[in-house]
């Protein structure tokens, strides 16, 4: 039987991601980029009053992904992932059993950038340099 692994999510980031870069023999170092996401669903209670139920994920990005995460990514920014779950266990300093399920990010997509209310909030913004930045003429092109 083939079984699907699929996750899509859109929310907002908790909190700017935690980077770890783990050395790898012969190779490239590997990067983790690892952050909180909230998903908020809007509902009526029973009397009729607007109640928001706010979900918490924790997301993990690897290699390329994690290395865009680190430079875009900033607390409150409005982002969509696409992944996959995977369940760890593990036992702690102290010998208990710990559990966790996380998003492995495959795709992310940032939606807004919710930055401080600063005058340099546009100016500190990867992306923003990269759509401003100064290009060479393409001069005539053939089409």
């Amino acid at each position: 039987m083939i079984g699907v692994n699929k996750v899509i999510l859109v929310g907002n980031v908790g909190k700017n991601p935690d980077v770890v870069t783990f050395p790898s023999e012969g190779a490239a170092p590997v990067k983790k980029a690892s952050f909180p996401l909230a998903t908020t669903e809007t509902r009526r209670s029973r009397d009729n009053e607007r109640v928001e139920i706010t979900e918490w994920h924790s997301v993990v990005c690897w290699r390329g992904l994690a290395d865009v995460a680190e430079r875009i990514l900033t607390k409150g920014a409005q982002v969509y992932i696409e992944g996959r779950l995977q369940s760890r266990t593990w036992e702690d300093k102290e010998g208990n059993k710990r559990h966790v399920t996380e998003v492995v990010a495959d795709n992310l997509l940032l939606l807004s950038n919710r930055q401080r209310n600063d005058d340099n909030a546009a100016h500190n913004n990867p992306l923003m340099d990269i759509l401003n930045a100064d290009t060479e003429p393409l001069g005539d092109l053939p089409f």
